[in-house]
């Protein structure tokens, strides 16, 4: 049976695009976590939330979270290719702190010049900073080698280590299915006394889906690494709007660039 099929002539009408705001993600081959995190914290009618994901290879160690640098442009120009976007996270905070957020920065801007782009090391600094805390506690899932740039960074900016605590991971997959129970459980534990605030390192991790949980229970902020990523990603984009239920961050607008 021959169906005759028409071409309509009535003029289309096109929106400048096809969501208002646009955010990019660089994610790990073997993220669990961070697409959830966003879906829930970012995605909304107004923004749209566009990842790709990049080669990497266990176990987490300096020199293959180093191996990602090289790989960073050809990730961002797989994002939308030709078309702007409003913000690009590279989603890997051990990545961001061993690379550093400059280099990182430089390689996406090759393929999406003048873009910002958040790092979950750089965006969960900010935020602490935003909350008015200085002397922090940190949990980490890696193992102390890994841990120790990260003490390092945060020291170099301006941030006083009360303590530093890691879980001696070096398996993100294993990280993501650690229960929420336990990471509960674990960042109490690793909260100082002195701390104002905790960080929980970690796009691995699903510590932004128990965030409020975390502060209940020691009551001072939580700062973690989706978190951060997906405040600052939606600071960018102009639509920050108060969100208490994830967490004392998630009420404070981030401070603009001086």
């Amino acid at each position: 049976m021959s169906i005759d099929i028409h071409q309509a002539r009535h003029r289309l009408c096109f929106d400048t695009r096809a969501i208002e705001k646009r955010v990019g993600l660089i994610l790990l081959a073997t993220d669990h976590s961070t697409e959830a995190d966003f879906t829930r914290l970012v995605a909304s009618n107004r923004v749209g939330v566009f990842s790709t994901r990049i080669a990497y290879a266990n176990p987490t160690t300096a020199e293959n979270l180093r191996a990602m640098q090289p790989r960073l442009e050809q990730a961002a120009r797989l994002l939308l290719p030709d078309e702007d976007l409003d913000v690009i996270c590279f989603s890997c905070t051990a990545a961001s702190v061993v690379i550093g957020d400059v280099a990182v920065a430089a390689a996406i801007r090759k393929a999406k010049p003048g873009v910002p782009v958040v790092t979950p090391a750089a965006a969960a600094a900010t935020g602490l900073k935003a909350l008015g805390t200085r002397r922090i506690s940190i949990l980490t899932p890696y193992t102390v080698a890994v841990s120790e740039p990260m003490a390092a960074y945060f020291e170099a900016g301006g941030f006083h280590i009360e303590s530093f605590t890691c879980l001696g991971l070096d398996d993100d997959r294993q990280m993501a299915r650690i229960a929420r129970e336990s990471l509960i459980e674990a960042a109490v534990d690793a909260t100082s006394a002195s701390a104002e605030a905790l960080f929980i390192s970690c796009t691995a991790l699903r510590s932004a889906s128990v965030v409020s949980a975390i502060e209940a229970r020691i009551g001072r902020p939580v700062v973690a690494s989706n978190q951060a990523s997906a405040w600052a990603c939606l600071n960018h984009c102009g639509q920050w709007v108060a969100r208490p239920d994830a967490g004392q961050l998630m009420t404070v607008a981030m401070p603009t660039e001086s």
